[in-house]
């Protein structure tokens, strides 16, 4: 690292350790208080109640998403760290971006939980892997033992972990996230409280970093992705901690973290470019290492072993909130059919995040920002947007964005950018969960 880089992470390690210490300090009453809900209140993501019984339940909820995304103001061509030129396709369109169906509840057992889902990203039309349909199964034995199976998400970071759709922006993390994280495969889990109402942890094995439109024969027979987390919170953030602070808390709430993630990863185990929600190795100047010439003429990765540490923190109080994680990647046994260039990768990088409800519960303002620190490159991403929630709750959403890239590292037609894009984009959307 050089110097202004090594400053920048003491930095992160600062704030990381300020509100641990944070953690500890707090009085947390053991019961938190019961608050008595109105019968008329509608909390998002509980959908409609189809059946319950004394063998079963199921509910049915929605999610979906409207999207306007102009990228017009982003250079219509990049060079990469090879000196290679590329253009970059630039959109002007309103889609239905997204749209989930959910079937939840319990079967034999309160304890013996399901969820099944069908998944469509209509910005992929035409395209294997437009509509997905997953689930997976979750037994609780403890509060301190929560075993799942099926498709999950790799808890690589901070919004890995369950807070979805609740984020500061709408359905996109932040660059540098996007750039480092793991994403979603088949596997097994196991998570819980480890310190009731205080201490919590997730720990995933699965196939591979992302499995969506990558199938059985393409997947390696290493089975040894895994990934863990443990997080504490003080306050009201509750277990998964959401982004901002639209509930308004009246005293400070706190929240602190760390994961890694290791997985073996081939060729033919990663999705391809276009395909939803994927997650590709890539340098940081987006170039995918295990492209054929990605180090030059017949110089691509066969297979490499890729880890990453993440720590996080954050504070909210009286419709404020900062949110702060760090990203240490590192890529190495790196197999080629020729010599290549590098032996190994290291990349670390940053993203923050702050916001403040201007009207409690009706309009919220906030920004984000990223900054990767890499081998082949230094990029990063600033965006500013409002959140109006005209129900006053976060059942509906709208969602305008103004956002500055510089060579992003990343891109798909889900996701407001594209690789090795610099300029400007502007993103509105509409979100409905029910």
């Amino acid at each position: 690292m050089n110097p202004s880089q090594l400053c920048c992470f003491k930095f992160c390690w600062l704030g990381f350790f300020l509100f641990h210490s944070l953690v500890t300090m707090a009085q947390i009453p053991t019961n938190p208080p019961q608050v008595e809900r109105d019968p008329d209140f509608h909390i998002p993501g509980l959908g409609f109640q189809v059946y319950d019984g004394e063998k079963g339940s199921l509910s049915i909820s929605f999610y979906s998403v409207v999207r306007y995304l102009n990228q017009g103001g982003l250079d219509s061509t990049y060079v990469d760290s090879f000196d290679r030129d590329f253009s970059v396709k630039r959109r002007n369109d309103i889609q239905f971006q997204k749209v989930m169906i959910y079937f939840k509840g319990w079967v034999y057992k309160p304890k013996f939980r399901y969820l099944f889902y069908t998944w469509t990203a209509n910005v992929n039309l035409g395209l294997p892997a437009q509509v997905v349909v997953g689930g997976n199964f979750q037994y609780e034995f403890h509060k301190m033992l929560d075993m799942g199976v099926g498709i999950g998400g790799l808890p690589s970071t901070r919004g890995m972990l369950g807070q979805w759709p609740f984020w500061l922006r709408n359905d996109a993390r932040p660059m540098a996230e996007e750039f480092f994280r793991g994403s979603f495969t088949t596997g097994i889990w196991a998570q819980g409280e480890l310190v009731r109402n205080r201490l919590y942890y997730k720990a995933m094995i699965g196939n591979n970093l992302s499995q969506l439109g990558v199938n059985a024969n393409q997947l390696d027979n290493g089975f040894d992705t895994f990934s863990a987390a443990v997080w504490g919170t003080t306050g009201n953030y509750g277990r998964l901690g959401p982004f901002g602070d639209f509930e308004y808390t009246p005293e400070l709430s706190t929240v602190w973290g760390a994961a890694y993630t290791h997985s073996t990863e081939t060729k033919q185990s990663q999705p391809g470019s276009d395909k939803p929600e994927n997650t590709q190795l890539r340098l940081s100047d987006g170039t995918i290492i295990f492209n054929q010439n990605a180090f030059g003429e017949d110089l691509g990765v066969a297979e490499a072993k890729y880890e990453m540490l993440a720590l996080n923190t954050g504070a909210k109080l009286k419709g404020f909130s900062l949110d702060l994680e760090y990203y240490l990647r590192w890529i190495s046994n790196l197999k080629s059919e020729n010599p290549l260039p590098v032996e190994r990768l290291f990349d670390h990088g940053f993203t923050a995040r702050a916001s403040g409800m201007i009207k409690p519960k009706l309009l919220q303002t906030y920004v984000h920002g990223s900054k990767i620190y890499g081998q082949f490159g230094d990029p990063w991403e600033i965006g500013f947007g409002l959140n109006y929630f005209p129900s006053q709750t976060r059942v509906l959403r709208v969602n305008p964005e103004l956002i500055r890239v510089e060579r992003s590292p990343v891109g798909y037609l889900a996701y407001p950018t594209n690789v090795g894009a610099s300029g400007w984009v502007v993103m509105a959307n509409l979100e409905f969960f029910f």
